[in-house]
């Protein structure tokens, strides 16, 4: 389990065929907290693997049901993102920015503020 002291201000939608694999659903969303905002608590499976950009993303999930619990990028140090959908909040806010649009579906419209 992840908890966050706060929501983040970056949150994101990414369209790229990892993060559409990964969760299983056209893009995937999650937000960037600093690691000092982060508490991990219990075990993870790791799963890591290159990016296009030539960076390290490692993803941690759960080793009970394969839930994404967070993941870690080599673009960003010190920064954990983590899932939309793993806090099951109405609240959370939307994604700011929109990114590996060449993946984007032609269908998806998604609208950052």
């Amino acid at each position: 389990m992840a908890t966050v002291a706060a929501y983040s201000p970056v949150v994101a939608a990414c369209h790229c065929t990892a993060c559409q694999r990964r969760s299983g659903s056209p893009y995937g969303v999650g937000g960037y907290w600093p690691e000092s905002a982060v508490t991990i608590d219990g075990d993870t499976q790791v799963w890591s693997r290159p990016t296009t950009s030539g960076q390290t993303l490692i993803n941690n999930f759960c080793p009970t049901c394969g839930s994404t619990m967070f993941w870690t990028v080599g673009k960003h140090p010190g920064m954990i993102g983590i899932a939309a959908g793993a806090f099951a909040d109405p609240a959370f806010p939307p994604p700011l920015r929109s990114v590996w649009e060449a993946g984007k579906l032609a269908w998806i419209d998604v609208a950052a503020p």
